[in-house]
């Protein structure tokens, strides 16, 4: 989990994630959206795969990344568990 908050910590790749919240995109239509540099683009895509968050499939010469929900929806759940935030009342807790 701690390499999924280490990815959520950038505001770029909160940004990635909701873009890819609409549907798959390529890589370079993600870039292009964000006034940094291919390489820094290409370490935060890297953090991003790394932690789970997002998955990358090459079509062409285009890779296309798509959002991984099952692992944001584990790291939520994983951290409201944390909280006790997820426990209802009648759970006792």
């Amino acid at each position: 989990m701690d390499s999924v908050f280490d990815a959520l910590a950038h505001p770029t790749r909160r940004r990635i994630l909701e873009m890819l919240r609409q549907g798959a995109m390529s890589a370079g239509d993600l870039a292009n959206a964000f006034p940094v540099s291919k390489p820094t683009m290409s370490a935060h895509f890297a953090k991003l795969k790394a932690a789970g968050l997002v998955q990358a499939e090459s079509r062409g010469t285009s890779l296309i990344y798509t959002l991984n929900l099952s692992v944001v929806e584990e790291a939520l759940m994983g951290f409201m568990g944390r909280l006790n935030l997820g426990a209802s009342k009648e759970d006792g807790q």
